[in-house]
């Protein structure tokens, strides 16, 4: 790695991004992937508990958070992010690396994996993965089923009428988010940061007004035909709650050669805030295996 622990700025296609490293470990470095698009690093921060072994990379895409939010809407495209991960990456030196793509994270991640000749990513940790819409859009259309009549009514109501900027689309919403989003109330100061400064614009333009109704860029995304080109030690996991369900981790998981699945029964998909002992812990023990292993073959 070229940088030392401490914060700073990466150069980026469109603008800045701050990035921060923790701990000075010598074991292989992990990336974080933040999820959103445009929910910043803040509710990530369980995991600085694993910098006591190696260095912890955090990073604000471009557009949230403490980076640079231009208003071009022409930069909220996934070939761009995919872009920007590539120039973090040798900004800082980052060779060999593991990396942890939550959410649409696991989204950057994967297109980044299967696109570009990427080389060095020692393993892989898809957390609350998204990596088809129309199977995340089956999911969340068969969870916001099980929300109130009442509530489904006023969704139905504002997605018709295009109306989803309203403060009772937004209210509803909320009877979503706290069953499959997260569970924890009041929310814990980390996630509360991540939406304080989150990226609406990043958001709206590439998903859409709310996690079930995808209208954004990603609306048609799916890499489910070639997760077994994924290589490297890889685990997925999951809520038990999650939007990202149970059954479609699994199926992601079965799609992958070796890798392994984790499902935390007291989550949705702010595991890492809702169980973060039992997170960690998951965490650091395979990417520990997958450093010994990787010793071994050398």
């Amino acid at each position: 790695m070229k940088n030392k622990e401490g914060e700073g700025y990466v150069d980026v296609a469109g603008g800045k991004v701050w990035y921060e490293i923790v701990g000075s470990g010598t074991a292989t470095p992990l990336l974080l992937l933040h999820g959103g698009p445009g929910a910043p690093s803040y509710y990530l921060a369980p995991l600085r508990q694993l910098a006591d072994e190696r260095p912890i990379i955090f990073y604000d895409q471009l557009g949230c958070g403490r980076s640079d939010r231009p208003k071009e809407a022409s930069l909220w495209q996934l070939g761009r992010f995919v872009e920007e991960l590539g120039q973090v990456r040798s900004a800082l030196g980052l060779k060999k690396v593991h990396i942890l793509g939550h959410s649409w994270g696991s989204t950057l991640v994967v297109e980044y994996l299967l696109t570009q000749q990427v080389t060095g990513v020692e393993s892989l940790i898809l957390s609350g993965p998204a990596l088809s819409t129309p199977r995340w859009l089956e999911d969340t259309t068969r969870l916001v089923e099980s929300l109130p009549a009442e509530v489904q009514a006023t969704l139905k109501r504002h997605e018709g009428d295009g109306t989803t900027d309203s403060e009772e689309y937004e209210q509803a919403t909320q009877e979503f988010n706290r069953r499959y989003f997260c569970r924890l109330d009041p929310l814990p100061p980390e996630l509360a940061k991540s939406f304080e400064e989150f990226g609406t614009d990043v958001y709206q333009t590439m998903w859409g007004p709310s996690e079930f109704h995808a209208t954004g860029h990603l609306k048609s995304f799916d890499r489910t035909d070639r997760l077994s080109e994924i290589r490297i030690p890889t685990l997925l996991t999951a809520g038990r709650y999650d939007e990202a369900t149970p059954q479609t981790t699994a199926w992601y998981q079965s799609l992958i050669p070796g890798s392994q699945m984790e499902i935390f029964e007291n989550g949705s998909h702010m595991t890492m805030l809702e169980e973060p002992a039992l997170y960690v812990r998951v965490v650091r023990e395979f990417l520990s295996c997958v450093d010994t292993q990787t010793v071994d073959q050398r």
